[in-house]
């Protein structure tokens, strides 16, 4: 597979090869299937404590008494300690030594990974995320060495116009909004829409 390599002016200096991993067999299902197991892999264990329900003295008075053999306060009839009653324990309340870690074959993870690579070189498949590509650029999008030579943000900004992802950029701005539900209060206020991921030639990469 062929892409074109771009000028700081947006013009095509020359192409390319890419790498055999974008041309991976492309899998949705192994992907979602991925995705689905780092997700819930990431998950916080949480319980109830275990005496919780279980600080209180009861007594069985035993039978012939008329009533059911069940703990109760002293001095009262009140049940404690047992699930059906008021402050009791959990009957099947969560536990923290449960492990939440989801298995996911290596074979399926590398295809996975693989797969998720190979559609980033898909234009048909990226703008059907909701990314806005304009013109005919081909994906990944690779630069020349003339871009690092930009310094300003105007300069910046002409270079994104020029290559047409300029509009996926403002998208991510603009899509900022309020999260619904309880997150709101627990420092997950906002969100907001992915758009381009640079990748620098010494390895590092940035989020935008």
């Amino acid at each position: 597979m062929k892409v074109n390599v771009y000028t700081k002016e947006g013009n095509v200096s020359h192409t390319m090869d890419l790498p055999d991993v974008f041309n991976s067999q492309l899998r949705r299902d192994v992907i979602r299937r991925a995705h689905r197991a780092i997700s819930l892999s990431l998950r916080q264990p949480w319980g109830s404590k275990p005496f919780a329900g279980m600080r209180q003295v009861g007594h069985n008075l035993g039978a012939n008494h008329g009533i059911a053999r069940l703990p109760r306060v002293s001095g009262g009839n009140r049940g404690v300690i047992l699930a059906s009653m008021v402050g009791g324990r959990s009957a099947h309340s969560p536990r923290t030594e449960r492990n939440l870690y989801v298995k996911i074959n290596k074979k399926e993870r590398k295809m996975a990974r693989d797969s998720a690579i190979a559609f980033t070189a898909s234009l048909e498949d990226v703008k059907k995320r909701g990314h806005r590509i304009s013109g005919n650029v081909t994906l990944p999008i690779i630069v020349d060495s003339s871009v690092t030579g930009i310094k300003k943000a105007k300069d910046a900004v002409s270079f994104l116009k020029s290559i047409g992802i300029y509009d996926d950029i403002t998208r991510a701005k603009e899509g900022t909004r309020v999260r619904a539900g309880r997150g709101k209060s627990r420092g997950r206020l906002y969100k907001q829409p992915k758009s381009i991921l640079i990748v620098r030639e010494n390895g590092e990469d940035r989020k935008r």
